[in-house]
């Protein structure tokens, strides 16, 4: 764990000097109190202190109560806190405390990367009952923090219905005029689709609330009742109905009463909150999938749309963000549990007008959800995180709101054309990242709370020049994005993920100017690999990236091309065997593949080798990989 404040070290020296300034007692202060308070103080008490910076730039001024695990300068009330003081004085005013007129950029990136570095690092693994983060004096049970999770999901259920019972009919009718301005015309797109049975379904490699295997989904013979009425189960589990006859008397259509609820279970997010999603039944998902195809397939018809919605592309969102720092004249937004507040009322307002796809919404959406601790509850949300609808219907709904509420201000009724013209460079979505322009910030922003959406004030931006969207900050239209580690530096290698994560943090840090940094990593990551080569961001080697090149050692003796000698990942989807007609149906339903076989793995890391597994072998072997493993090889350094 100590080379966690020695690679805090290196980053604090090197800012130092970038900033002209010294960090030798932040240096002291930081392995002082990592003695006593261990990891909690790195993921959290410093992290609490970024996000108190980040509130001080867009205000304006430095409030020391909002950090009260740090001391202030010796004989002052107002000022400067002592930690980082070296960094916040070039920011800041010493004495007042007030923004300067011409902050240094360096000196705030340097915060954000010393206070933030650790805010999303992921425990090392422990067992379940308990991990200590602090060398003996502080405990954090993961069970309490788990049942804390569970308690506020279901008290966030009881706050949608409260929020559904308040708000105004009135404003249910302006909601639905303004989403069928916005999406009419999507809507109709999507319903034709279903009406004319123009789906196109598949399955996820992720889990499902019955547990089946990834290959296994396919021989699923459960439909649900509700399903039955919009979308037939002959159309979507049988892949000919007139060949395959037999298999429909083997259907098993489930009522309402006896279907199977969506399991809520938590994720890592950070060592202080833990993520909760929902795992959907099989049906559910497979029916969801076929929706949001065409939902997104329709989306991209729409110029408008496509402009202020995102759903695969955070890039805009992120231009419009450093714009805003820049002029001033666009506020960043977050909210907060956004999907989980989303009401179901919403989304039926929404398609009132278009009975096929309301239909087989509906009829795709779970109703009750298994909580751990407190049995199967009846859900009035429309969906948690892992619903493939969640995502896209949430950013509707967010965008409708976002209307009414510049709507409410201009006290004008907008039409689509006054949005085109006017609106479409100002406004945009991505999931609960919000862009909206300031002069009506305040507005849109009682327009969520109205709707039952809680607006995450500590994250959200408008009055200075700091912006955040995405995972990108911008300050004054200079981009201050940090890197961050996301796992406890690896001590062998057979950590495949540990590794996997220091590499790629060492190469964030080379391509975002944190060289000493980088030289840092290297030093510690030759100690695990022995071959560590230079070499392209596209190599499924691990090795460092360079803008000088790659190297090589030699020439493959049939195609001439380069090879270094390195390790790989090499991660193989587990056995699972599909044949007769479940193997048919997922030929049937698959995509073109890949022209190539390397896949990046989701913790941002490098590519890696999926052990060849393609169109050949997808019916022996499917599903996310196990686990991986590292393994030596000569290979390709680009």
């Amino acid at each position: 764990m100590k080379s966690l404040t020695s690679l805090w070290s290196c980053t604090a020296n090197e800012m130092a000097v970038r900033c002209c300034t010294s960090a030798t007692l932040d240096i002291k202060t930081v392995e002082s109190r990592f003695e006593h308070e261990g990891l909690w103080f790195l993921a959290v008490t410093l992290a609490n202190f970024g996000k108190a910076t980040k509130k001080w730039l867009n205000q304006g001024f430095v409030v020391p109560s909002d950090v009260p695990s740090f001391k202030m300068k010796p004989g002052r009330r107002t000022g400067l806190p002592e930690f980082l003081g070296g960094f916040l004085g070039r920011v800041f005013d010493p004495v007042s405390g007030t923004l300067l007129t011409s902050p240094d950029i360096e000196a705030i990136y340097a915060i954000n990367q010393l206070t933030l570095m650790f805010s999303k690092i992921a425990l090392p693994d422990q067992p379940r009952e308990r991990f200590d983060l602090s060398g003996g004096r502080r405990k954090v049970v993961s069970e309490k923090r788990e049942r804390k999770a569970m308690s506020e999901f279901v008290q966030c259920e009881h706050d949608v219905k409260a929020a559904d019972a308040r708000l105004d009919p009135s404003y249910l009718e302006d909601f639905k005029r303004m989403s069928a301005m916005l999406f009419g015309d999507l809507f109709a797109k999507v319903d034709r689709d279903i009406y004319w049975d123009r789906l196109v379904p598949k399955h996820g490699p992720g889990a499902v609330a019955d547990n089946l295997t990834s290959n296994g989904k396919w021989n699923q013979q459960t439909w649900t009742a509700r399903l039955q009425s919009v979308l037939p189960a002959e159309s979507f589990l049988i892949p000919n109905v007139s060949f395959n006859a037999e298999l429909k008397d083997k259907l098993n259509i489930v009522e309402p009463g006896s279907e199977i609820p969506v399991r809520v279970i938590t994720v890592p997010k950070t060592i202080k909150t833990p993520r909760i999603i929902a795992i959907e039944p099989t049906a559910m998902q497979f029916a969801q999938q076929a929706i949001l195809r065409s939902l997104r397939d329709s989306l991209l018809e729409d110029s408008f749309l496509t402009g202020v919605i995102g759903i695969d592309d955070q890039e805009p969102n992120r231009v419009l963000a450093r714009l805003g720092s820049l002029s001033g004249d666009l506020a960043t937004l977050d909210l907060s549990e956004a999907s989980d507040r989303v009401s179901f009322q919403h989304v039926r307002a929404m398609l009132a007008d278009f009975p096929m796809l309301l239909g087989a919404v509906d009829a795709s959406r779970s109703r009750k959800a298994d909580v751990p601790g407190h049995g199967v509850i009846r859900l009035a949300k429309y969906a948690s995180m892992g619903s493939a609808l969640c995502f896209p219907f949430e950013a509707m709904v967010f965008l409708t709101v976002i209307f009414l509420g510049i709507e409410r201000e201009l006290n004008v009724p907008l039409s689509k054309r006054s949005l085109v013209k006017r609106f479409s460079k100002q406004v945009r979505v991505f999931g609960d990242d919000l862009i909206v322009p300031r002069d009506f910030v305040l507005s849109v922003c009682d327009e969520l709370e109205l709707f039952g959406f809680k607006v995450n004030i500590d994250k959200s931006f408008w009055t200075g020049r700091y912006r955040e969207s995405c995972g990108r900050e911008y300050y004054d239209g200079n981009d201050v994005s940090i890197v961050k580690v996301n796992r406890v530096l690896p001590t062998r290698r057979q950590d495949a993920d540990g590794v996997l994560a220091a590499v790629a943090f060492r190469n964030q840090c080379y391509w975002s100017g944190l060289w000493q940094t980088a030289a840092w990593m290297d030093v510690y990551l030759r100690k695990l690999l022995k071959h560590f080569p230079d070499v392209a961001p596209t190599s499924p080697l691990l090795g460092r990236e360079t803008a000088l090149g790659y190297q090589f050692q030699r020439l493959d003796p049939n195609t001439h091309s380069p090879l270094t000698k390195g390790y790989y990942v090499r991660a193989k989807p587990p056995q699972d065997l599909l044949e007769g007609t479940g193997a048919l149906h997922k030929c049937l339903m698959r995509r073109p593949p890949p022209t190539f076989p390397l896949r990046r793995v989701d913790i941002g890391g490098p590519l890696i080798d999926v052990a060849n597994i393609g169109d050949e072998s997808h019916l022996e072997r499917s599903g996310r990989p196990k686990r991986v493993s590292i393994m030596l090889g000569w290979k390709q350094p680009f």
